[in-house]
């Protein structure tokens, strides 16, 4: 079972942290600690007012591997626990500490450690932006981001995402070669530095931060491209789902991004709304500048009309498509609405039987569930992955929205719950849980996050 220390009720440990830790950032500021023990769960209802009261008694930041593994060293003895924080761009709830303890935030670790042809080595604190700066300077790229891209870390999304902008061509962050390496350190009374290689990247991918403290990563880049973008309006909903599809699956038309957008959510985005006409379905498309001839052929055999186009040589002036899609999706629409939340969905693998879900959901649900899909690549195959905007009224009604999904054939990522396998996971890997208890024996890190290791009884932990 899990023993995690109830901080509040051992004495002086604050104290000795302090004392222990001299050199290293310390904040015990009430505003700047609560502010740093949240994330973006606000775009959940649900989630909003479970985790109001939560925060850290402190945060840590420290700015090398050395400082961790003394904050490590001395949490595992006094049994404190310790939750990871990046930018705390994660939206499930991940960065929040149940049980208070230290915010291990890594986000002053910023070193790139080196960049070469098709790879880097960035420490777990290194800003995505930071290094497709740095990549740039020798004609690469990042093969893939997520919506918020700006503030997310390296250890932040490793741990806590997925994949985001560029998922169409090269899957998600699990999918092999994506990430060649992670650098962990473990949560143990003399803790070792661990090199996960190949499968073994598994291990700590979106595992929350319970599966080792991230120092470093290796990541894949691509070669750098004439990035365009545009958006693509339709009159019917369905068309602009279908177009979605065979764009992603275009070989001929290499895209960064294909996200489908069902009315009124193009009505959000207050930057591009005058170029949409009004009652349209979008597909917003980022896709190599050659293609543009091929990609309005296609349109148009879709009753498509191209309404706003970037050329590549804007990339990074002005408005940009990637600040709409993913998550940012539901931050515009909150923005507009905040009655409004969202469910996360996959469908099917198989094209036919996604298209005839995704109707069947418009259809059954109309404007109380409205479609929003992000295609991507998993295992190799397009897939649509739905972040529908949903109308709120109560958390019964949202569990029944979910719940029809899933007795139609739909897979539900649940983003209302702080729980790792009720949010996507399902079923922890075996390995991954004995993996956890050997690098975290004491169950601190991120407790109460799994249902793999629950919180003992043994030790007062409210």
């Amino acid at each position: 079972m899990t023993a995690v220390l109830k901080p509040s009720t051992s004495t002086g440990w604050l104290t000795a942290c302090m004392a222990e830790w001299q050199e290293i950032e310390l904040i015990t500021d009430s505003t700047q600690v609560g502010k740093l023990s949240q994330d973006w769960h606000h775009f959940s209802p649900i989630l909003r007012e479970q985790l109001a009261d939560k925060r850290a008694h402190f945060v840590a930041r420290p700015v090398d591997e050395a400082q961790v593994i003394r904050i490590a060293r001395t949490c595992a003895q006094k049994r404190i626990p310790i939750t990871l924080r990046g930018g705390g761009t994660g939206n499930y709830g991940q960065a929040v500490p149940l049980y208070g303890g230290v915010v291990l935030d890594l986000s002053r670790m910023q070193r790139i450690v080196w960049v070469k042809p098709g790879l880097a080595r960035v420490e777990a604190g290194v800003r995505l932006t930071a290094l497709d700066k740095e990549a740039r300077k020798m004609h690469w790229e990042l093969r893939m981001f997520p919506s918020t891209a700006a503030t997310s870390t390296y250890g932040g999304f490793l741990g806590g995402g997925f994949g985001g902008v560029g998922s169409v061509n090269y899957g998600i962050l699990k999918e092999p070669g994506n990430v060649y390496a992670v650098r962990v350190i473990t949560l143990e009374e003399e803790p070792r530095i661990l090199e996960l290689r190949g499968s073994e990247v598994g291990q700590v991918t979106h595992s929350w931060g319970i599966s080792g403290i991230i120092t470093e990563l290796e990541i894949s880049l691509a070669r750098a491209q004439p990035w365009a973008e545009c958006i693509i309006a339709f009159s019917n909903v369905m068309d602009s789902v279908r177009f979605g599809f065979d764009l992603a699956n275009a070989p001929g038309i290499p895209t960064r991004l294909v996200s489908q957008h069902a009315w009124p959510i193009p009505s959000y985005f207050t930057a591009l709304r005058e170029h949409i006409p009004s009652g349209s379905h979008c597909v917003l498309a980022i896709f190599i500048e050659p293609g543009y001839e091929a990609l309005q052929a296609l349109a148009q055999e879709h009753g498509g009309t191209l309404c706003w186009v970037k050329a590549a040589a804007d990339a990074g002036r002005g408005t940009t498509l990637t600040d709409y899609c993913f998550n940012h999706t539901t931050l515009h629409a909150r923005a507009a609405d905040p009655g409004l939340t969202y469910i996360q969905s996959r469908f099917p693998a198989d094209p036919s039987e996604s298209l005839r879900l995704i109707e069947q959901m418009i259809d059954h649900f109309g404007e109380e569930v409205v479609m929003h899909i992000e295609f991507q690549r998993v295992g190799g195959r397009v897939i649509a992955g739905g972040g529908q905007v949903v109308r709120y009224s109560t958390p019964e009604r949202l569990q029944a929205i979910m719940t029809f999904h899933e007795q139609h054939g739909v897979t539900i990522p649940n983003p209302h719950t702080y729980l790792l396998e009720e949010a996507g996971k399902k079923v922890v890997d075996p390995k991954q849980v004995l993996f956890n208890q050997q690098v975290d024996p004491y169950g601190l890190l991120n407790p109460g996050k799994t249902l793999s290791r629950p919180v003992s009884n043994g030790i007062s932990c409210s």
